[in-house]
This record gives C-alpha cells, sequence and structure tokens, in this order.
C-alpha cells in the first residue's frame, strides 16, 4: 500500500528547553496523522469509529528511531505507511520528515489492535473495516 501523508505544524507547546521537539510529541504526531489515515483513506472518523462502531485500535507495541532534531514552527510530514492487517491486529510504519528534506526526522512502528470499546477485549477487525483497511 502506498503512504498517506499528513502535514503537522510543530507548535509552541511541543518543544522543550533545547528549542526541539520533546520526543512523546512526536507519538502524538503518529496519532494524529493515524486519525487523518482513517478519515481520509478508510473514509471513516476515527471519532465515529470509537463512538458509533465501538471500535478502537489502541498501541500495543511501539518502536521509534530519532535522527534529526524538529524546531518551533517546522511544517512536519508525517507518512502512513499500513504494513500488516493480522486477524486482530494492524501494523504501521511511519516516517517523519521535514518537506524540503529527504532523511526523516524519525521514523517508527506501531502495532495496533482491535478493540471492543465496551468489553475492552480485542477482537477481530471486522470484515466491512477489513476491506477499507485493505484498499488501496
Amino acid at each position: 500500500m502506498a503512504p498517506f501523508r499528513a502535514t503537522i505544524t510543530v507548535r509552541f507547546g511541543d518543544v522543550d528547553r533545547a528549542g526541539i521537539v520533546y520526543y512523546p510529541r512526536f507519538l502524538n504526531y503518529i496519532h494524529i496523522a493515524l486519525e487523518e489515515y482513517f478519515l481520509e483513506v478508510v473514509g471513516i472518523a476515527y471519532p465515529d469509529l470509537i463512538q458509533e462502531h465501538r471500535l478502537a485500535f489502541p498501541t500495543v507495541h511501539l518502536e521509534m528511531d530519532f535522527m534529526r532534531p524538529l524546531r518551533y514552527g517546522d511544517r512536519v510530514g508525517v507518512e502512513v505507511i499500513p504494513e500488516k492487517l493480522g486477524t486482530t491486529s494492524a501494523t504501521w510504519r511511519y516516517r517523519l520528515f521535514r518537506p524540503e528534506e529527504s532523511e526523516p526526522a524519525a521514523v517508527g512502528c506501531q502495532v495496533t489492535v482491535c478493540t471492543n470499546m465496551d468489553s475492552f477485549e480485542k477482537r477481530e477487525i471486522p470484515d466491512w473495516l477489513r476491506a477499507k483497511l485493505s484498499e488501496e
């Protein structure tokens, strides 16, 4: 599947005393991009997935590597690359970069599990959602 790209602007509250993006903010950026992916590619707003369909994809595993600092005001491209769709899980790859640079500022991998929001137990990804997640 081709990567989806979301663009995020680094805000004042995202930077630490050194003037660079505080590393947990990168996790917020990938979550924002994943929500945008659901809206733009899957065709369902993530709040609707949670509230109307009672499904969510919480993180069960996460890896991030940081290569270059990002600063206040930077425009950051966040690529969401669906890597693997399992029975109950989805694996996502991310690349975060300044659009004018070819080298990423950070890369990551996240495993999420389809969860029933009423019982908070994992469940199989429903066929209707699997079909949308599998489309290119």
